[in-house]
């Protein structure tokens, strides 16, 4: 099979298996049909995704397809969050969804990488820095403000997300930090998925000080490690413009990119 071959087998399996949710839906979270939008609710905003083609529904179908849920999480006075990918049809997509007032957040770029080219010893870390596995609730709020520090936005919600994510499915969330003298320097969590092929890499995010150290290189190949030990064949991440890079110097290809279009309610 040729490099080519091989990125569209991966982007049609991304197709096949990813562009949904996780099966099992978190407690205080529940999952709704709307045509071929699956729509999330109950999270600290709401989520739309769908199929690459979205169902056939084209023109003004799909203009109040987007309406609806749109209204729906305005009567709850929450945000909603409508995923699209760069290759999905219709390519007005992204028109019709800004003229619905949807608001585009940073692209990522979707890639994936063998399994069994990753998993491969850690690079050495800074004196002092160790990995370690958690799942207590007090190393998740450490995460949600690691995340917030790097990301300067109120991450809170990452705590509660991954506590639901071990209460539903705790054998299929890794969750990982790297610590200095207890200080939580960065962290990374591996979602599993039964009856997929790939294993997703979530968070890895690194205190700005940090970079550059050789921490989220190993929290990758410590994660490729897990995915070989659970029979995992591809890695998958949805890697920022920070990311994408390191991702694809360490033999990650892109597949396509994705945009999360926001709609926010007026305060």
């Amino acid at each position: 099979m040729t490099d080519t071959d091989l990125t569209a087998a991966l982007l049609a399996a991304y197709d096949a298996q990813m562009r949904a949710v996780q099966p099992v839906p978190a407690p205080g979270v529940r999952y709704e049909h709307d045509g071929p939008v699956l729509r999330v609710v109950g999270q600290h905003r709401g989520f739309v995704t769908g199929p690459r083609d979205w169902g056939g529904v084209r023109g003004a179908g799909l203009d109040a397809l987007i309406a609806r849920q749109r209204d729906f999480f305005a009567a709850r006075g929450e945000a909603v969050e409508w995923k699209t990918r760069g290759h999905d049809d219709p390519a007005d997509l992204p028109d019709r969804l800004r003229a619905a007032g949807f608001v585009p957040e940073p692209r990522e770029t979707v890639v994936a990488a063998l399994v069994e080219d990753l998993a491969v010893a850690a690079p050495a870390l800074p004196p002092g820095v160790t990995l370690r596995r958690v799942t207590a609730d007090a190393d998740l709020d450490r995460i949600a403000a690691l995340e917030t520090a790097v990301w300067g936005q109120d991450m809170a919600w990452v705590a509660d997300y991954l506590r639901g994510r071990l209460v539903v499915t705790p054998d299929d969330y890794e969750i990982y930090v790297a610590e200095d003298a207890g200080e939580v320097v960065s962290a990374a969590w591996v979602a599993f998925r039964h009856g997929s092929d790939f294993a997703v890499l979530l968070g890895g995010s690194t205190l700005a000080e940090w970079r550059g150290k050789g921490i989220y290189r190993a929290l990758v190949a410590l994660r490729a490690t897990r995915a070989a030990a659970r029979n995992a064949p591809y890695l998958l991440v949805e890697a920022s413009s920070d990311s994408a890079p390191i991702l694809k110097r360490l033999g990650f290809t892109a597949l396509t990119t994705t945009t999360p279009y926001i709609w926010t309610p007026a305060t």
